[in-house]
């Protein structure tokens, strides 16, 4: 076998050969570090395509439906856009041309004769992460030990995506296991931040994160199995839902850890508006993939849930507001995004009262009802204990058919290489090791269940609080290899329960300058307390979390539609 250096390059040359050499550009020198203007100043892309790259899910799937543009004009013109993104962050892995435009041109042949769409996603590109198989193309998830392996057959959730009308067209980087938050492999290489290059794009859903944020997407697919859906697209300023264990396929993709079957990877949308998470999870659960996948749950969009039904039909709604979950206090942006909407629900006539650990004083929390977020840190190190049972063993496996090194640091320079507390340890532990972390891990979310329910005497609407909004990190997008805290989404999977994210404003350094802290949790509290600079995370979006209860996808899609149209009307 050659070594595993010349396979990477053989795969490389093949990616750049798939490329239409019409598309290359001249990106700007690495210098510059905020490049999502470029695409539309690039030249490459004419009037139209910059118009419709920049429209939301909603509006493309109007036009498609109604004949006004077509799904080889619109697949073109986001193809166009993502080989654009891709030569600027290094987003993408697969490029497959020929192929989305031959499908496109099947939706628009079948158009002109029926005068009917294929599916409620007709003509829409979507770019999935490098999990998702699709027949006849190579499936690496960064690994160099899987490069010329072709997938014999589609995922599940691809041959739903299809059967909507809708059209694949690229697949996007992530890091190598794919068990880290942010997204680098020694195929690949990196992927960078279109808001600021120096600074990670999370992950590991790092390259839909990035695909997205420079509109070279309106709709991509992500996995998240501890926030790797949510991380990069709270970095990347985007809509998303990590979604309960099963609503939506697994079925057929690939993944690490698998037969770890506790706290499960789910598949869920990324996009650059709600309306796009809709339309994703309601053309995919209105398909029955519980009829082609096992584990996929037996429930179809329900109307009267999105209609909010379970909480009092929309009106009067309280959120939870977490200003931290008692290991880590977020960084000032994150908390003045809290302010934010906070502010703006309580205008738009929403009881708000927040969830805190008293560590802080802050003078205006004083007609804030308490809520402590219980045992986040016991949560999060039960949830690391089961994923890293035999973690290090399944990567060891599957590196040694080529021996490519197991990345042990997303630092650019090894040298400031930095323990990060959810990578494994070389030694496993037991199977009745492994029954103590997950029977743990239940007994918690019981605990939870019960102090959710325990709100009820607090709203003052009757029921228990209706959602939780909370930072989807205590920071905003990092410098690379920094990003070593993920308990702010972590704790959900844990507890299965759905969470959006959704943007509220960016990093300025004026109004979030440094403020001095007195009192820290521990020293890991402090030392992401010290790594604040308001100049290195300039302009960087802040996203936050809305957190809903297991199975309840159409009540958070509704509460977030709600925040932010509250959010907008605030502005």
């Amino acid at each position: 076998m050659p070594h595993w250096t010349q396979l990477v390059a053989d795969k490389k040359q093949r990616q750049l050969k798939s490329i239409p050499q019409e598309w290359l550009v001249s990106p700007p020198p690495d210098s510059t570090l905020d490049v999502t203007s470029f695409p539309e100043t690039c030249g490459l892309l004419t009037a139209r395509e910059i118009e419709i790259t920049n429209t939301s899910v909603d509006v493309l799937l109007e036009k498609l439906a109604c004949g006004e543009w077509t799904a080889v004009d619109v697949t073109t013109a986001f193809y166009k856009r993502a080989v654009v993104a891709h030569q600027l962050v290094n987003c993408l892995t697969e490029i497959f041309v020929d192929r989305a435009l031959a499908r496109a041109a099947e939706l628009d042949d079948h158009f002109k004769q029926t005068g009917k769409v294929v599916g409620p996603l007709h003509g829409l590109p979507i770019s999935l992460k490098d999990q998702l198989c699709i027949k006849g193309l190579e499936t690496t998830m960064g690994y160099v030990s899987w490069i010329g392996r072709y997938a014999e057959k589609n995922t599940v959730l691809v041959d739903i995506l299809i059967e909507s009308g809708a059209v694949p067209f690229v697949r996007t980087n992530l890091p190598q296991t794919v068990m880290w938050p942010e997204s680098f492999n020694n195929i690949f290489g990196r992927t960078t931040n279109p808001h600021n290059r120096s600074l990670t794009p999370g992950g590991s859903s790092g390259g839909e994160g990035a695909l997205l944020a420079l509109k070279g997407s309106p709709l991509g697919v992500g996995s998240d199995i501890g926030g790797s859906i949510r991380i990069p697209s709270s970095f990347c300023g985007l809509y998303s839902l990590r979604p309960s264990y099963g609503r939506v396929p697994y079925c057929g993709a690939l993944n690490s850890l698998e037969g770890q079957d506790s706290v499960h990877s789910v598949f869920g949308p990324m996009t650059n508006s709600v309306g796009g998470v809709k339309a994703f999870m309601k053309a995919v659960v209105n398909a029955k993939p519980w009829l082609k996948d096992p584990l996929a749950v037996r429930k179809k969009w329900h109307e009267d849930e999105y209609n909010l039904a379970d909480h009092g039909s929309g009106k009067d709604l309280c959120f939870a507001i977490m200003w931290d979950d008692g290991v880590v206090v977020p960084h000032p942006p994150i908390r003045r995004s809290l302010e934010i909407t906070k502010a703006a629900l309580e205008k738009a006539g929403h009881k708000g009262f927040s969830c805190i650990t008293l560590l802080l004083n802050y003078a205006h929390l004083a007609i804030v009802v308490d809520w402590k977020p219980i045992k986040h840190r016991l949560l999060a190190d039960t949830t690391r204990s089961i994923w890293n049972a035999a973690s290090s063993e399944d990567y060891m496996m599957t590196t040694s058919a080529t021996g490519e090194p197991i990345i042990a640091t997303m630092e650019l320079d090894d040298s400031d290489a930095t323990a990060t507390p959810f990578r494994p340890k070389k030694i496993g532990i037991t199977a009745y090791q492994l029954w103590q972390a997950q029977k743990l891990r239940r007994d918690i979310r019981k605990e939870y269940l019960d102090h959710w329910e325990a709100t009820s005497s607090k709203t003052g609407t009757g029921r228990p609080v209706d959602a939780i909004i909370c930072p989807a990190s205590s920071y905003a997008a990092t410098p690379h290899g920094k990003n070593r805290y993920t308990n702010y989404t972590t704790v959900w999977n844990a507890l299965d329960y759905p969470a959006t994210t959704f943007p509220v404003t960016t990093v300025d350094p004026t109004l979030d300058a440094k403020k001095p802290r007195r009192v820290f949790y521990d020293d890991f509290d402090k030392g992401i307390h010290e790594m604040y600079d308001p100049e290195i995370f300039k302009n960087a979006p802040v996203c936050l979390q809305l957190v809903g209860r297991t199975l309840e996808e159409e009540a958070i899609i509704k509460m977030t539609e709600i925040v932010d149209g509250a959010l907008a009307a605030a502005k």
